[in-house]
C-alpha cells in the first residue's frame, strides 16, 4: 500500500543518514516532496520566536528547487527596451550572503563555470538587482543583456551554492561559542530538488562533482551535523553524485531510492543499492508506467513527459540525432504527433498556452505511440528476449 508525501518526508527528516539521494521520474512528485518537507520543518518552529522568523536564527531548513527561482524576477524595460534587469526579492538568506558575507565575486565565478566565462553578472550596489554583459569578438561589450532561462537557473543556482558553502564553513567550527555567526545553530537540514534540468551534460557533471564535494566536507560525527537530501530526474546527476559521495550498500551511513507515484495517487520510497543502471532500468520503468497507464485508461499529461524521454533515449542508443525520427514509422501524421508530444511537454507558464487534460483520442495517441517503440526498433525487440 503506497504513502502520502507527508508519511515520506516524515521517514526522511526521522532518518539518521548524512545524504538521502532520491530518482524520480518527471511527474513523479519529487518538487511536491520536497515543499511538503520544507513545510513540515517550518512547523516546527518555536511559536514564541516567531517576530524572528524573517531572520536566520529559527531556520532549520536550507531549501532550494524550483520555486526558489521566485526571488528573481526580470524588469525587461518594455518601453525603452535597452535596460534589462533580474531584480532580486530580499529574504533572510540572499541578505546575508550578498550584504553579510560579500560573496558577489563567488557566485560570478561560479556562475561563468556553468555558462560562459566571458558572460558576466553585474551586482548593484545594494544587491537589489544584477545586469549582464560578455565580452564578444574583438573585445566588443555587450551589455544589459537577457539571458536564457537556462542561464538564469544557473546563476540562481550559484547564489544558493554559494550560500552553502558559507554556511558549511561556519558549521564545521565545532565550538558554537567560536563561530562567526549563529545564525545557522538550528539548521539540521539542506533539500536540494534537482537543480540540473538547464544544464549540459559536461556543466551537470562539474555542478555534481563540486556539489558532492562540498557535501563531504560537511562535518557529520555521531548522526550530528547537516543531513543533505538531494531529489534528481536525471540519471547522469544521479548517476555522478552516487559514485562521487560513494553511497552503496556497504556504507550504512548513507543511501539512495527511487520515488514512485501509483496511480491512486500514493507513492512509495523504495530502497535502492548501485547506480541508477544497476539498481533500477530507467527505461523499463517508463515502459511500465506507461503499459500501466493505458491498461487502466488514467492517462495524464506526465505520462507525455514520459513517453518524450522514451523515445529520447531510444534515440540517443540507437544513434538518432532526433527523436522524433522514430516517428518516421508510426502510420499517420507524423508531424502533428510530434506537435502533440512537444504540447504537452511545454514548460511554458503562459496563461494563454495552458494545456487542457488529454482526451480520449489523445490518450489512445499514447498507445500508439509506445506500440510504435516496442514494434518497430531493434532495442526493444532485443529488451524482449532478454526478459
Amino acid at each position: 500500500m503506497g504513502k502520502s508525501l507527508t508519511e515520506i518526508a516524515e521517514e526522511l527528516r526521522n532518518s539518521p543518514k548524512k545524504i538521502q539521494l532520491i530518482y524520480a521520474f518527471n511527474g513523479s512528485g519529487k518538487t511536491r516532496l520536497s515543499r511538503t518537507f520544507k513545510e513540515m520543518l517550518a512547523a516546527e518552529v518555536n511559536e514564541e520566536d516567531a517576530e524572528d522568523l524573517l531572520g536566520l536564527s529559527n531556520k532549520n531548513i536550507l531549501y532550494y528547487n524550483a520555486f526558489t527561482e521566485d526571488l528573481f524576477y526580470w524588469d525587461n524595460d518594455l518601453e525603452a527596451d535597452e535596460s534589462r534587469k533580474l531584480k532580486i526579492h530580499p529574504n533572510a538568506f540572499t541578505k546575508w550572503v550578498f550584504e553579510d558575507q560579500g560573496q558577489d565575486q563567488n557566485i560570478v565565478a561560479h556562475f561563468q563555470r556553468l555558462t560562459n566565462s566571458k558572460l558576466t553578472p553585474e551586482f548593484s550596489a545594494d544587491f537589489s538587482e544584477v545586469s549582464f554583459s560578455m565580452v564578444a569578438g574583438d573585445d566588443d561589450h555587450l551589455g544589459n543583456l537577457k539571458i536564457s532561462k537556462g542561464e538564469e537557473s544557473n546563476l540562481i543556482w550559484s547564489v544558493f551554492y554559494s550560500l552553502l558553502e558559507q554556511v558549511i564553513e561556519v558549521l564545521n567550527v565545532p565550538e558554537i561559542d567560536d563561530r562567526e555567526t549563529n545564525a545557522f545553530d538550528k539548521l539540521n537540514y539542506v533539500f536540494i530538488d534537482d537543480p540540473v534540468s538547464s544544464l549540459d551534460d559536461n556543466h551537470l557533471i562539474q555542478l555534481a562533482v563540486d556539489l558532492a564535494a562540498l557535501i563531504k566536507s560537511s562535518d557529520f560525527t555521531n548522526g550530528h551535523g547537516l543531513k543533505f537530501i538531494i531529489t534528481t530526474h536525471s540519471p547522469l546527476f544521479y548517476n555522478v553524485l552516487h559514485n562521487e559521495l560513494g553511497l552503496n550498500k556497504g556504507n550504512k551511513k548513507d543511501g539512495c531510492y527511487l520515488l514512485e507515484r501509483f496511480e491512486d495517487g500514493t507513492f512509495n520510497l523504495n530502497v535502492k543499492y548501485g547506480d541508477s543502471n544497476k539498481s533500477f532500468s530507467y527505461h523499463l520503468h517508463l515502459k511500465q508506467l506507461l503499459e500501466q497507464a493505458i491498461e487502466h485508461n488514467q492517462i495524464e499529461r506526465y505520462h507525455f513527459m514520459l513517453l518524450r524521454n522514451l523515445y529520447e533515449k531510444t534515440a540517443g542508443f540507437l544513434g538518432y540525432p532526433e527523436w522524433g525520427e522514430l516517428l518516421n514509422t508510426v502510420p499517420g501524421n507524423k508531424q502533428a504527433y510530434l506537435n502533440r508530444i512537444i504540447q504537452f511537454t511545454s514548460h511554458s507558464s503562459l496563461s494563454s498556452e495552458v494545456i487542457s487534460e488529454p482526451n480520449e483520442q489523445e490518450k489512445q495517441t499514447v498507445k500508439l505511440l509506445l506500440d510504435n517503440l516496442m514494434e518497430n526498433y531493434s532495442y526493444w525487440q532485443q529488451e524482449a528476449q532478454n526478459d
